[in-house]
């Protein structure tokens, strides 16, 4: 299972939008085949930091998940609301090995 961390800084005058438009992203994408799991996490000291933690079946449901209307929706959506590029972190899971989140 691949499990990719998604590092996301916002302006602080989008933090409930972009909350909004994340989770509405998150309910489609744990609907996809290759989707194990999606979380959203959000930094407690600082309210406008988030982490999206994504676990996905096979190597290949990364772009399978970007190529779907939802995906494209919330890209476009929340990329004004950046206040720095997301970075992301891609993690091989160890343990336990069939994660079903």
């Amino acid at each position: 299972m691949l499990v990719v961390h998604v590092h996301v800084h916002v302006k602080p005058e989008y933090v409930e939008a972009f909350k909004a438009a994340t989770v509405e992203n998150a309910r489609h994408s744990v609907q996809e085949t290759g989707v194990a799991g999606f979380d959203v996490v959000q930094h407690q000291d600082d309210l406008a930091k988030f982490v999206l933690v994504e676990a996905y079946r096979t190597p290949g449901a990364p772009a399978a998940h970007k190529e779907t209307k939802h995906y494209q929706v919330w890209r476009d959506t929340v990329a004004p609301m950046m206040a720095e590029p997301r970075a992301s972190v891609r993690y091989a899971s160890l343990f336990p090995a069939d994660a079903n989140w």
